[in-house]
C-alpha cells in the first residue's frame, strides 16, 4: 500500500481520476472536470489534506457531500464549481455548527473529486473513505444510512444560486425522493450536503481507505501503459477481479427518467468470448451483467466497463455503439454485502426480484 496518504497533490489527481472512474461502475459522473477544478485550487496555493479513517477524532463533525443528478447531464452542463461548498455552508447555518472534515458519499466517479474540491475551498480535510466503495444512484444506499445515520436535514445548491433545505423526512428514502424531484427542477445537477456525522460513527460505517484505493488503482493502470503491460489484467490483479467478457457494444438503450440515466447494453463477444452474447442493465451505474442470458455478476458487486485496449474506464454517458470493451467484475466491500446492506443495494432494491445476490467469487 505504500505510505499513508496525508495530502492529495497535483501529481495524484490523474491517477485518482482513473481509479475513481473504474470504481464508479459507469456512474457517479465523469471525474475529469472535477479533477481540473481541484488542480486549479492547488495552483492557487490551496491544499487538500487527507485524514486516515483510523485517525479521525471520535467527536469530529463530518459531512458527507457530493453531486446529485444524472451523469449524462454533467458532461454538457458545466457546474459553476462551488455548489457543494454552498450546500456545506447551508447545513452549517441550518444546524448552527462548524464542520471538522468532509467525506465522499461515493468514491465512484465525479463524487470522488467533489469533497476534495470543497475541502480545498473550505480549508477542511477530507477523510480517506466513503459511503459506498463504488457508486450508487440513491443516497439511502450509503453505508451511513444503512447503518443507522439519518441524513436529513440535507442542503442542495445549484449553479444559479438556488439553495434548498430539506428539513424533516420520515426516512432517507423520502429525502432521496424529494431531493431527486428538486434536482430535476435545478436542471438535473446540483451539490448536496447532509447532516453531519460523529467521527466514531464514520469509523464504523465508512468503507475504509478508498481515496488511497482509487489512487493506487489509477497508478497501476498508468504504470501498465508505461511498461506496455496489459492494463485490463492490471485492474483485475489490483482489485481481485474477474474478466467477465470481451465484447463489442451492438445495441445501446439509454434515456433520462426522473433524474436517472436508465437503459441497457447488448454485447457481442470476441476473443475468448466469440459467439457469446451479453447484456448489462444500468441505472446511472451498471447493475446486472448477464452472459448468454445467465446472471454472472449483480449489484452490490462492481460491474466495470473498460476500453479493451487501454484499460481506461468508460462511464455511462460515454458509451457508444461499436465500442470494444472488457467487462470486469470486482468484489464489493463486506459493508455492502451484509444482510442490512442487501436490502438497500441488492438486486431487489432495483426491481430485480427474480435475482438473488451471490458474491461473485461463488459464481
Amino acid at each position: 500500500m505504500g505510505d499513508i496518504l496525508r495530502e492529495v497533490t497535483d501529481g495524484d489527481l490523474d491517477a485518482i481520476e482513473i481509479g475513481a472512474a473504474i470504481l464508479g461502475t459507469g456512474g457517479g459522473g465523469n471525474p475529469y472536470i472535477g479533477k481540473l477544478r481541484c488542480r486549479e485550487q492547488l495552483k492557487m496555493g490551496r491544499k487538500i489534506p487527507v485524514i486516515p479513517l483510523a485517525e479521525l477524532p471520535d467527536d469530529a463533525l463530518v459531512v458527507s457531500l457530493g453531486g446529485i443528478g444524472a451523469p449524462v447531464v454533467g458532461v454538457e452542463k458545466i457546474e459553476e464549481g462551488e455548489e457543494c461548498l454552498r450546500a456545506l455552508r447551508a447545513i452549517e447555518r441550518e444546524l448552527g455548527v462548524k464542520v471538522d472534515a468532509l467525506i465522499s458519499a461515493e468514491i465512484g466517479g465525479a463524487n470522488s473529486m467533489e469533497p476534495m474540491l470543497t475541502a480545498a475551498q473550505a480549508g477542511l480535510p477530507v477523510v480517506d473513505g466513503d459511503g459506498m466503495g463504488r457508486a450508487f444512484p440513491e443516497m439511502q444506499m450509503c453505508t451511513w444510512s444503512i447503518y443507522g445515520h439519518r441524513e436529513a436535514p440535507g442542503a442542495m445548491a445549484d449553479e444559479k444560486g438556488n439553495i434548498v433545505i430539506i428539513r424533516d423526512t420520515p426516512n432517507d428514502v423520502w429525502l432521496e425522493r424529494i431531493a431527486r424531484s428538486v434536482v430535476v427542477s435545478m436542471g438535473a445537477a446540483a451539490g448536496l450536503a447532509t447532516q453531519p456525522m460523529k467521527g466514531d460513527f464514520v469509523k464504523r460505517a465508512a468503507v475504509p481507505g478508498t481515496i488511497t484505493q482509487a489512487l493506487n488503482l489509477g497508478r497501476a493502470v498508468l504504470q501498465a501503459h508505461k511498461t506496455n503491460a496489459d492494463p485490463v489484467q492490471t485492474v483485475i490483479n489490483q482489485e481481485r477481479g474477474k474478466l467477465l467478457m470481451t465484447a463489442k457494444i451492438v445495441d445501446l438503450q439509454r434515456h433520462l427518467k426522473g433524474g436517472f440515466a436508465i437503459g441497457h447494453l447488448a454485447l457481442e463477444g470476441f476473443g475468448n468470448f466469440q459467439g457469446d452474447s451479453g447484456r448489462i442493465d444500468l441505472q446511472n451505474e451498471f447493475l446486472v451483467f448477464r452472459r448468454n442470458e445467465m446472471v454472472e455478476v449483480c449489484t452490490p458487486d462492481l460491474i466495470v466497463v473498460l476500453d479493451s485496449d487501454t484499460g481506461l474506464p468508460i462511464t455511462t454517458e460515454m458509451l457508444r455503439y461499436g465500442q470494444r470493451i472488457a467487462v470486469l467484475g470486482l468484489p464489493a466491500h463486506s459493508l455492502m454485502r451484509s444482510a442490512e446492506a442487501l436490502k438497500v443495494v441488492g438486486p431487489a432494491a432495483f426491481g430485480y426480484d427474480d435475482i438473488t445476490f451471490a458474491p461473485m467469487e461463488d459464481i
